[in-house]
């Protein structure tokens, strides 16, 4: 019995030596535990599309109004939207969820925003919401903002999204590519799900 004990120990303490070794960044290999790629269309409301748009400016500077994007890089403005989202980057195509959030331009200098939505699946390909936050440099050919959570199939996920402008059309319309990397993805959920289906 003491034997086992001193085995038991003496291995603790070497995995708990090992882990505090230093490692070298560059043999670190991340590799995500799950890729998505979507694209979601906004459409902002300009004072005549009504019944299209799927975004509205709902809060302007002083200089601004709530029809037309403000001037010195729309720095102000606060957009409330509500995206179809498609798994090719035709509009028309059937939506497999909404992307719910808001941006806010957040730099005179410079055409920038700030981004915080979630993409709400509910379709026979997703279940579930995944949750986004982060800076948006939109004349960046692409953008990383982070993945902070999820609900669903997406539970507690944790991850990248490279967002890219797809097409744009003018002030009225534009089309994000957001290719989805998650590093955290929670395995119980998972199988949950999976079990559920065999009942």
């Amino acid at each position: 019995m003491r034997v086992i004990s001193t085995l038991l120990l003496l291995l603790l303490l070497i995995t708990i030596g090992s882990s505090s070794l230093p490692t070298n960044p560059k043999q670190r290999v991340h590799v995500p535990c799950k890729r998505l790629v979507f694209y979601f269309h906004d459409i902002i409301y300009n004072g005549h599309n009504s019944k299209n748009a799927t975004s509205t400016i709902v809060g302007a500077p002083s200089w601004g109004n709530k029809t037309i994007l403000a001037n010195q890089n729309h720095f102000g403005d606060l957009v409330v939207f509500d995206d179809p989202i498609t798994l090719d980057n035709n509009l028309h195509s059937p939506p497999i969820g909404r992307a719910q959030g808001f941006y806010i331009y957040d730099k005179k200098d410079i055409f920038t925003s700030w981004l915080s939505f979630s993409f709400v699946f509910n379709s026979t390909h997703h279940k579930g919401t995944l949750n986004f936050a982060g800076a948006d440099p939109l004349m960046n050919k692409t953008r990383d903002i982070s993945v902070i959570g999820g609900t669903g199939e997406f539970f507690m996920a944790r991850g990248v999204a490279t967002i890219s402008t797809d097409a744009f059309e003018g002030e009225v319309y534009f089309r994000l590519c957001v290719d989805i990397n998650l590093y955290e993805c929670c395995v119980f959920t998972c199988f949950g799900m999976y079990l559920r289906e065999l009942r």
